[in-house]
């Protein structure tokens, strides 16, 4: 079984293109502190470049405007994308808006639901419409997802959806949100959930604030960055009213859409951390030949070159895993891939948050300063070992699923004493030969 990662020399090429105008053409923009308006108007002749080059929402099929690149061809894209926080957006690949469009998508394959495509999936893929995945609850745990307390209640055409979401991405600029709520409580565990679109003019939508993160730590109280790209919304759902055509895919497909939706979107997660540590060791890389003190510079002190050293082999090792995911995606779907995406999501995210350190420490208190991006990545780093699911639970996803390889041995399968007496009445005939010669 070989595993192989090359691409075609034309997509060789399409990768080198999307270096250089990252790069370029979008790095500037970080250092502008643009609001969303403004962003998007600077970014859209940026985005019908990507356009005229085939690279608009690759992950998507050519029915859809997609490129239909399978994952190894998506990862080494988001390697490249993830340099830059604003680099999903003008390739048209930014979260929460790439997953939701693979939902919405996944949801009309089911239902052949040609108005949901047109009203809400078409216009959310040309970047007409912004949206926000609205699951988390502040007052349930959301690493287990079966103790979602938001509900929706059937009444005649409608859905009456009552709950509190919190960490709702973009939930502040969206135009849309997609609510997973307890639909079905009698029916089996996984089929008690279902997925919605709300509007977010619908009354008794309240997004009640912007909440300040570890990543922007602003005040509760404060508005100034309320409504701004890549916020986490605290959203309360009081008796609001959708029509029932508003369901995605069946009832109770809430657990079977977001399994489509996040096992692919962990691989893109996985790539985009690994651009960004990536960025980070060549600043680490950068400082280390520059910086002179104590007699030498950094470059050629052993424990710099130990960071730089264990920092390569922990990106090479975290890539080559995550391509590895990706590839077994392409051969066997995101449930033949279950293991290796739930490692790469807890490995991937310390690689990141390690190289960054580094980097930050190597320059000091300038790394430590807002001159330089790097406290910022540090900030957002921390989240990685969060979002997608807690660290904690990946790991025990992959120790259950290695451990039903095994069955209990009163006495281990190693003990020598054991298999010494088997060995001797396997080869009994040889030693018997082997005495009388002696």
């Amino acid at each position: 079984m070989a595993w192989d990662f090359t691409t075609e020399p034309e997509f060789e090429e399409k990768l080198d293109w999307m270096l250089r105008f990252v790069g370029e053409e979008i790095y500037p923009l970080e250092t502008l502190n643009l609001n969303h308006k403004i962003l998007l108007k600077a970014i859209a002749p940026l985005q019908a470049q990507v356009k005229a080059q085939g690279l608009w929402a690759a992950y998507l099929p050519p029915e859809l405007g997609g490129a239909g690149f399978g994952q190894v061809k998506l990862a080494l894209m988001h390697e490249i994308l993830g340099r830059s926080v604003y680099a999903p957006l003008v390739f048209g690949n930014n979260a929460p808006d790439s997953g939701n469009v693979e939902l919405l998508a996944n949801g009309v394959a089911t239902t052949k639901d040609e108005n949901m495509k047109k009203r809400w999936l078409l216009p959310l893929l040309e970047g007409q419409l912004r949206s926000g995945f609205s699951m988390t609850e502040p007052e349930t745990a959301g690493s287990d997802p079966m103790l979602i307390a938001t509900t929706a209640r059937r009444d005649g055409d409608e859905w009456v959806i009552n709950g509190h979401k919190w960490f709702t991405t973009n939930g502040s600029i969206a135009d849309f949100l997609i609510v997973m709520a307890l639909s079905s409580p009698e029916a089996e565990p996984r089929r008690r959930f279902s997925m919605f679109i709300v509007p977010v003019d619908t009354q008794g939508v309240n997004i009640v604030r912007d909440v300040p993160t570890l990543e922007n730590p602003t005040s509760n109280s404060s508005k100034e960055h309320f409504g701004y790209f890549g916020a986490h919304s605290e959203i309360r759902y009081d008796n609001v009213r959708i029509p029932s055509e508003n369901l995605i895919g069946r009832e109770g497909d809430g657990f079977l859409l977001a399994q489509q939706r996040l096992g692919p979107g962990r691989i893109h997660h996985c790539m985009r951390w690994l651009g960004q540590a990536r960025r980070a060791f060549d600043m680490l890389c950068e400082r280390a030949v520059s910086r002179f003190v104590h007699g030498s510079v950094l470059s050629e002190k052993q424990g710099i070159q130990n960071w730089i050293a264990d920092s390569l082999a922990e990106m090479t090792s975290a890539r080559l895993l995550t391509l590895y995911a990706a590839w077994k995606i392409d051969r066997e779907g995101p449930a033949g891939a279950r293991v290796e995406i739930a490692m790469i999501k807890y490995h991937g995210a310390g690689v990141l948050y390690n190289v960054i350190d580094r980097a930050i420490q190597v320059h000091g208190a300038l790394g430590f300063s807002s001159d330089l991006p790097l406290e910022a990545m540090y900030r957002a780093a921390r989240a990685a070992r969060i979002y997608d699911g807690p660290d904690e639970v990946h790991k025990i996803t992959v120790a259950k699923r290695v451990l039903r390889q095994y069955t209990p041995s009163e006495i281990p399968t190693e003990h020598i004493p054991t298999r010494q007496a088997s060995a001797k009445i396997k080869f009994a005939k040889l030693l018997e030969e082997t005495s009388a010669d002696s």
